[in-house]
């Protein structure tokens, strides 16, 4: 299974990063998710980004933090060793993708929403 970490989780229903945990959760998609908001997300915790919790065996990671905010995070997300990482609408930033090209993770400029809802996840 594609074990997805989504970066910016959140347990307002009315944001894109709580939306995508409902239809991973739907398509039975490990997910984990991470942010600086506490709650739970489809009985997941969300793990606090500031701690920078370990991840293993990860195969995505999907943005929904903007790049002003992304610096800080830029080394923890390359080190959970995904193949790719997803950057949302309004969270493409060249200067990551080019650090996880570098790190040999693919670069997908694009709505996870829409990748879900057509089959190409």
């Amino acid at each position: 299974m594609k074990k997805t970490v989504i970066i910016g989780a959140t347990p307002n229903p009315s944001r894109y990063a709580y939306v995508v945990a409902e239809m991973l959760h739907e398509r039975k998609i490990p997910f984990v998710p991470v942010g600086i908001k506490s709650g739970t997300v489809f009985g997941e915790e969300i793990l606090n980004l500031r701690e920078k919790p370990s991840i293993t065996d990860v195969h995505t990671v999907t943005l929904y933090v903007g790049p002003d905010n992304q610096k800080e995070w830029y080394d923890y997300i390359i080190s959970l060793k995904p193949q790719r990482i997803v950057f949302n609408p309004g969270t493409e930033n060249p200067e990551l993708m080019n650090l996880a090209k570098a790190a040999g993770v693919d670069v997908w400029p694009a709505c996870n929403l829409v990748l879900l809802s057509t089959g190409q996840f």
